[in-house]
């Protein structure tokens, strides 16, 4: 039994011992944080191994040692701004059922039991300008996952059920597309800004899913999958003359084609007012005002980068969030994105949801606040605030080597000089105040705004009104 004789010694120990560790760490000043200072951010992408096997396919290796798993991602040049314009829909299909509806070697169930078993992963994705084919697996499974990725890439047959049931899931998508506001906002501003029927704008609908056929998806799939239309990225547990070996013993008896890309409609570089609403019945009007961004190989596309941070999408530090959310109590989230196409020009879009009470005070706040980035230069805060923020965040963009390797291998398929992801970060640093003020002054366009609003027409006609004429945009039927 502990008597309290004992218990009380021990508490004087105790607080002896504590007193001790605190006078120790007193007698050390401790420094003031605002006098520490830290290196510069280093960042030294790895070295990426590049071949080009005979029949034009191009592969890109990064090993990487660390855990015993092997990743390849195919990047095909492809895109859904190559559908018929009477079957949208026709490269989501192709990808789904690419990797649903079995191989030459493999039913579904095969495949995916096969997958399970290994614990690997095939996955096939189409976007609007590219399409990739991705595989994951253990090192020790790279063969016989690498055999199913390669018959996923070339001998897809496009199972009839399966292309039926991916037929049904996008027509269920279509009927409940006009559930969000928010999301009929994003979709129908890009209608308004590049017109109904260009390929970045155009959206599936019931008439256009329901007339695509089985030869569809072969068709496409003939004419887009071919090795020299490939770039291949590798990164994981592997040694880069193996693995080439490996690809080469696979790929090369693929034989290589005669490649020419349908014409696509260039963007119509213009811009002109308009007001647009998407009358629905809800309490809260969503709003979408904007017109064109840039290019990303635009020389300044750094000081858009920025005056983007300062303007809306730096989040609490923003502009618009201090003016709309913190200074008048108009919304809730409010930003922007100033797009920078890779093959086009892409949307300037400010978004925000505001009470319907407040909608003419909501956009003109918007566009007097634009308008103050284009009258004076921004503060040595924000642009330190923005350019610290980017470079803060840069990191995460490349978190993997996988990250890095797919970026690179994407620069490259787009074009760009081969050391555009070393030298970004440096051109942000360099943007200065007075080429945030030109960018600002060159790409932003306050008087030629198109203002989309989804809300009800009867409670905000009268408030669109006064900055133009209300166009009224029809939706189409979803039954």
């Amino acid at each position: 039994m502990i008597t309290n004789d004992i218990k009380m010694r021990w508490t004087l120990i105790g607080a002896l011992a504590l007193s001790l560790v605190l006078s120790a760490t007193g007698a050390v000043a401790q420094p003031d944080y605002e006098k520490l200072t830290f290196p510069p951010l280093n960042f030294t992408p790895p070295t990426v191994e590049r071949h080009t096997l005979s029949n034009g396919m191009t592969l890109f290796f990064a090993p990487d040692h660390e855990l015993p798993v092997i990743s390849m991602y195919a990047l095909v040049k492809t895109g859904s701004i190559y559908e018929p314009a009477d079957k949208i829909g026709l490269a989501s299909i192709v990808a789904e059922v690419m990797r649903t509806g079995g191989t030459k070697t493999y039913s579904p169930d095969e495949m995916n039991d096969m997958l399970e078993f290994i614990a690997a992963s095939v996955e096939v994705d189409i976007s609007e300008d590219s399409g990739s084919v991705e595989l994951w697996t253990l090192k020790r499974n790279l063969e016989i996952a690498l055999k199913v990725f390669a018959d996923v890439l070339r001998h897809p047959v496009f199972i009839q059920d399966k292309i039926d049931l991916a037929k049904n899931q996008m027509l269920e998508d279509i009927r409940r597309r006009n559930d969000s506001p928010a999301n009929i906002r994003g979709r129908e501003f890009m209608r308004v800004v590049y017109g109904r029927d260009h390929p970045l704008a155009r959206i599936p609908q019931i008439d256009t899913i329901t007339t695509i056929t089985r030869d569809d998806l072969v068709a496409f799939h003939q004419t887009y999958f071919h090795p020299n239309n490939i770039m291949l990225a590798v990164t994981g547990d592997f040694e880069p003359a193996d693995m080439l070996k490996t690809l080469t013993d696979l790929f090369q008896s693929w034989p290589s084609a005669d490649m020419k890309l349908p014409a696509v409609e260039p963007v119509n570089y213009e811009f002109s007012p308009g007001v647009y609403l998407v009358d629905k019945d809800v309490e809260q009007t969503n709003l979408g005002i904007g017109h064109l961004g840039i290019m990303a190989n635009n020389p300044d596309y750094p000081a858009v980068r920025v005056l983007d941070l300062i303007l809306g999408s730096g989040g609490f530090s923003s502009r618009l969030f201090q003016k709309v959310r913190t200074e008048r109590g108009l919304a809730y989230s409010v930003g922007s994105y100033l797009g920078a196409g890779t093959r086009d020009y892409a949307p300037f879009l400010i978004y925000c949801g505001t009470r319907n009470d407040a909608v003419q005070e909501t956009i003109q706040v918007i566009l007097d606040t634009i308008k103050e980035m284009l009258a004076s230069e921004v503060t040595d805060r924000e642009l330190e605030s923005a350019k610290n923020q980017y470079v803060n965040s840069y990191i995460f963009k490349f978190a993997t080597v996988n990250d890095i390797i797919r970026r690179k291998m994407f620069y490259e398929y787009v074009g760009y000089p081969p050391d555009f992801l070393e030298t970004f970060r440096d051109r942000v640093m360099n943007v200065t105040k007075a080429d945030v003020l030109r960018a600002a002054q060159t790409y932003l366009h306050p008087d030629k705004m198109k203002i989309l609003a989804v809300g009800s027409r009867r409670q905000i006609d009268s408030a669109l009104a006064t900055f133009g004429a209300v166009q009224p945009v029809e939706l189409e039927p979803v039954e």
